[in-house]
Order: structure tokens, then sequence, then C-alpha cells
């Protein structure tokens, strides 16, 4: 027997992108068309939204236990949470959370250090690129550049618009971020990877929403 997963949803394409990924994945471990059991369980993005824009990570920190709780009674044994930016949150959930979380950059993390990368690039909303999510000495946009990335993921990929002119930013971005050294960088948007991925990026890609699904179908496929 698997355990049970829980996911914290906020935006509609990482979850269904993390979703996704656990469920085709899962054949492989478990037989044809098999998967954990899986429980979603998703507050509006405005809801979030509200909170974020208002610097009250408090504010979203009880919205995520409200899943969880809510998770919690559907049976998950665990939670993971397919958005990086309410990461920050994390820190008012964890001693108050139901069950046990398993943390996206922790995981992406794991899976630098395993590859051997050294200097790796971060890309993702304003909110998580300023914040201490990941480790502080991997490479940020540039001011400008996060404002541009900001929209693009707020105005577009979080809505599933998929546009060229989106690419050649990224690629943009990615760019600069290889020619100061870095060997490697995140995809630290769960919708990102609808876009972007190693094989149009300059650098080899960490996919945080598939890296995270991979994590939880190892961990509910140990029991």
């Amino acid at each position: 027997m698997s355990q049970h997963i829980g996911i914290v949803a906020c935006s509609a394409e990482g979850a269904a992108l993390c979703y996704r990924t656990i469920c085709l994945e899962g054949a492989a471990r478990l037989g044809a068309h098999a998967h954990p059991e899986i429980s979603l369980h998703s507050r509006s993005l405005a809801d979030y939204m509200t909170r974020i824009d208002g610097g009250d990570w408090a504010g979203v920190g009880e919205l995520m236990l409200e899943s969880a709780h809510k998770l919690a009674t559907s049976g998950a044994d665990f939670l993971i949470c397919p958005d990086n930016t309410i990461h920050q949150a994390l820190p008012f959930v964890r001693a108050r959370s139901p069950r046990p979380w398993l943390h996206i950059a922790e995981v992406v993390a794991a899976e630098a250090v395993g590859r051997g990368f050294e200097r790796v690039g971060l890309t993702g909303t304003r909110w998580l690129v300023d914040s201490e999510v990941y480790p502080p000495e991997w490479v940020r946009p540039s001011t400008e550049e996060r404002e541009e990335l900001n929209r693009i993921i707020m105005d577009e990929l979080v809505c599933g618009v998929l546009a060229p002119a989106a690419v050649a930013t990224f690629q943009r971005v990615m760019g600069r971020m290889r020619d100061a050294g870095c060997d490697a960088v995140v995809l630290g948007c769960t919708e990102i990877p609808l876009l972007m991925n190693d094989a149009n990026s300059p650098l080899p890609t960490l996919d945080s929403t598939r890296l995270l699904a991979r994590a939880a179908l190892e961990r509910a496929c140990r029991s």
C-alpha cells in the first residue's frame, strides 16, 4: 500500500502539472495506469494574491493550513505544495500542520547537489526571488528582469498562455546567468516548465514542479 498524497494547490497550472506528473510516472513504480491515492484542495488564487500583495505571509499560511486540515480529513499522509512563492509562509504552517510536508526548495536543492551543480540561477515570481526560500547565494535576475518575468508568470503562465515572446525573455535571462557562470537554472515557478525545458534553455534546468512530484511519488511508494 502506498501513502496518500495531499496537494495544497495555489495556481491551477502548476498544481495540474504536478498532479499529472505523479499520475503518469506512478505507473513505472506501481504498474500500468497505477499511482498513489491523491487528494487536492485549492483555494482561489485570488485569495492568495490578496494576502501576497499585502505582504501578509501569516495570512497565506492560514490558507495553506486550511487546505492541510481538509486534506488530512480526506486521509492524506503527507502534503506537498506545487507553488514556490507561497513556501515563504511554510514557517507559519509546519508546527501547526496536521501532516508533514515536503519542501519544494529542499527537493530542488538536493537535486542540484546530486547533479554536481555549483552555481545555480533562480527564476520565478518577484516575491520568490526576493525571498529566502532558496539559498541566498543562488543567482537572481536583475530588478528589471524580475519585473518582466513576474509579469509573464502572473499575466500569462498562470492563465495557460504560452507565448514565443515569453520564451525569448526567459532565454535572455538564462543566457545572462550562463554568462555570469551559472551551470544550471531553477524553473522556480511551477508554471515555467510549461514554457521552458532543457531543449530550449541555455542552461540545464531544475524543474521544481516535476522534481516535487517525483519526490512525493518516491515517498508515497516507500511504505
